[in-house]
């Protein structure tokens, strides 16, 4: 090494020192900031949110979350979307505009399976503001008249329907939407360990408090309308994933013998009756997860294996009856690896 190149070195050496000692400095504030954990209530469910952050960032949680209310809550007299169900005139807020596009997208990719009309439907049945009675098969028929997301258009700012008795529904969608508004928000304040789930969809990022990769369970479909029962089928894999799971192992009720589930196949006007007992969604954003859970909950198993093979960034683990009475399993190969044991 001649002199020039000493020297050269010898000015290199103090930067690189301040290097090594800066990322030491980092790594460990890093690790001696404290977790903080925040559990709630929002669209009629629970939601929890972990995350590592030297502030408390539950007020602005509970803000992002009160926003998506106000927007996409039906339940809300005075959301965006009872307002445009009730065709009155309303701005629609980015929220809002947002998912509708969104909805449409995934309806068409999936030939109406997703459908945000559904809500006529949903409510005749009993699963939306309760019903005192089934309806009639006169009545179903009636009302898929007026099913049909290319019914509705985004024109102008405003929605237009081809039949003002039209109604929108966001809950296969809203709370995979609440999920991704929570997690973009702890991203721009900078947080990169961070865990968000609402009512069982869930965005994560980093590690968790244990400096571990984030793992969740996927609950097995057995029948429990009070949600109490919580055995795991398995447990995945989802660091810097979302993930989101459908199924019609709770939101049930028997009639006259007969089980009634709260998925609705927009085409037919029925329950589906398909094999599937849960879909779980592993996707880039939940909003995407969560819409395509329920997509394939009114599929069924072959058009769904077959969606999911145009779609390599979705991966899915389905949970269905065997015919025998017996629990089974398919999942996307892709999928393996985040499989824990």
């Amino acid at each position: 090494m001649d002199e020039k190149q000493k020297k050269k070195l010898m000015w290199q050496l103090p930067f690189l020192a301040l290097l090594i000692i800066g990322t030491i400095l980092i790594i460990s504030q890093q690790r001696s900031m404290p977790y903080r954990q925040v559990t709630d209530f929002v669209f009629g469910t629970t939601y929890k949110v972990v995350y590592q952050c030297d502030s408390d960032l539950s007020a602005s949680i509970r803000n992002e979350l009160m926003k998506v209310d106000r927007s996409l809550s039906p339940f809300n007299k005075e959301s965006v979307i009872t307002a445009v169900n009730q065709n009155r005139q309303v701005t629609l807020d980015p929220y809002f505009i947002e998912v509708f596009n969104k909805a449409i997208e995934i309806s068409r990719d999936t030939e109406g399976a997703f459908d945000i009309t559904v809500a006529p439907l949903v409510n005749a049945w009993g699963f939306g503001f309760k019903n005192e009675q089934m309806p009639t098969a006169h009545q179903v028929d009636s009302l898929r008249k007026i099913i049909g997301y290319q019914k509705v258009t985004l024109t102008d700012g405003r929605v237009k329907k081809q039949d003002p008795r039209m109604m929108l529904d966001c809950s296969a969608i809203a709370k995979g939407f609440g999920v991704d508004v929570v997690a973009r928000m702890l991203h721009d304040r900078g947080v990169q360990n961070y865990m968000v789930e609402i009512g069982g969809e869930v965005v994560t990022c980093g590690v968790n408090a244990q400096r571990l990769p984030w793992r969740v369970g996927v609950v097995k479909p057995t029948e429990d309308s009070l949600s109490t029962g919580h055995e795991l089928q398995t447990v995945l894999n989802v660091t810097d994933k979302a993930m989101a799971t459908s199924g019609n192992y709770r939101n049930f009720y028997y009639k006259d013998g007969r089980r009634y589930a709260h998925t609705i196949d927009p085409k037919t006007g029925y329950p589906v009756q398909h094999s599937i007992l849960s879909a779980t969604v592993l996707a880039p954003s939940c909003t995407i997860a969560d819409a395509y859970a329920t997509s394939f909950m009114v599929m069924g198993m072959e058009r769904a294996q077959q969606l999911l093979e145009r779609h390599p960034e979705l991966m899915a683990y389905l949970i269905y009856g065997d015919g025998k009475g017996d629990l089974a399993v398919w999942f996307s190969p892709s999928l393996r690896n985040k499989i824990e044991e």
